[in-house]
C-alpha cells in the first residue's frame, strides 16, 4: 500500500497490480453473471439491471467494462477472434496462407481453453455460443462481426504475402473459404448438445480437410 496527502488527510492507495486484479475479478463476475442469465432465461429477457444486481455493483460499473448487452454476450467470441488475429500475425512466413489460418485458429482455441480452468465456466461459454446461434438479434450481430474479422484477416494475409489486398483477390477469397467452413462447423456443432470444445476442433479439422477436394476434385470420378 502507498499513502498520499489529500486535503490534510492521508489516503491509502492499493498497488497498481492489486487494482488491476480487482478490476479483472469484477469484469469476470459480470461476464459470468450475464452469460448465466442469458443461457437460462434468454438474452432478450435479461436486463442490465439483473446483471448488476447479481454481482452487487452499479450500472455505472457495468458500463465501465462493457458498452452494452451485446458487448458482454460477445466478450468470449471477441477474445477468440483477437487471439486468432494475434496468432495469424505470428505464423511463419513460410506457411501457405490457408495453413497459417488453420494453425492460428487451433492455437487460439487452445489458448482460450487454457485460460478457463473452471470446467463449469468453459461449459457456460459453450452454451453461450449456442445461444448466439439461436437468437436472431445476436445471430445478425455475429454475422456483422464475422465480416469485420474477415476483412482484418484478409489484410493480414495480404501483408504477410506482400500483396495489395485491394488489387489481388486471393486474400479475400482464401479467408472467405476458410470462414465459410468455420461457420458451417459451428452450426453443426451447435446442434449437438453433448459436444464440447474437442468435438468442435475435430469437426473443423475434418471439414477443412475436405475443402480442397470439394472445390477442385471431380466428385463423380471419385
Amino acid at each position: 500500500m502507498t499513502r498520499r496527502q489529500t486535503s490534510g488527510a492521508l489516503v491509502t492507495e492499493a498497488p497498481a497490480g492489486l487494482r488491476e486484479r480487482k478490476k479483472q475479478r469484477t469484469r469476470e463476475a459480470l461476464l459470468h453473471a450475464a452469460l448465466q442469465l442469458f443461457t437460462t432465461q434468454g438474452y432478450d429477457r435479461t436486463t442490465v439491471d439483473e446483471i448488476v444486481e447479481a454481482v452487487d455493483v452499479s450500472q455505472r460499473t457495468f458500463f465501465r467494462y462493457f458498452a452494452n448487452k451485446e458487448a458482454i454476450a460477445f466478450a468470449v467470441q471477441d477474445a477468440v477472434d483477437a487471439r486468432f488475429l494475434t496468432e495469424l500475425r505470428q505464423r511463419p512466413a513460410s506457411e501457405p496462407p490457408f495453413e497459417a489460418m488453420r494453425r492460428a485458429v487451433g492455437n487460439a482455441w487452445d489458448g482460450i481453453a487454457e485460460d478457463v480452468e473452471d470446467e463449469a465456466m468453459l461449459e457456460l461459454r459453450i452454451r453461450t455460443y449456442r445461444m448466439i446461434e439461436s437468437t436472431p438479434a445476436l445471430l445478425a450481430a455475429h454475422i456483422r462481426r464475422t465480416i469485420g474479422l474477415e476483412q482484418q484477416a484478409a489484410a493480414l494475409i495480404a501483408e504477410r504475402e506482400g500483396i495489395d489486398v485491394e488489387a489481388d483477390p486471393r486474400p479475400r477469397v482464401a479467408v472467405a473459404a476458410f470462414s465459410g467452413v468455420m461457420r458451417l462447423t459451428g452450426q453443426l456443432w451447435g446442434r449437438r448438445q453433448d459436444a464440447g470444445v474437442e468435438a468442435l476442433r475435430e469437426m473443423t479439422e475434418r471439414h477443412l480437410d475436405h475443402l480442397g477436394p470439394a472445390l477442385s476434385a471431380n466428385w463423380r470420378a471419385a
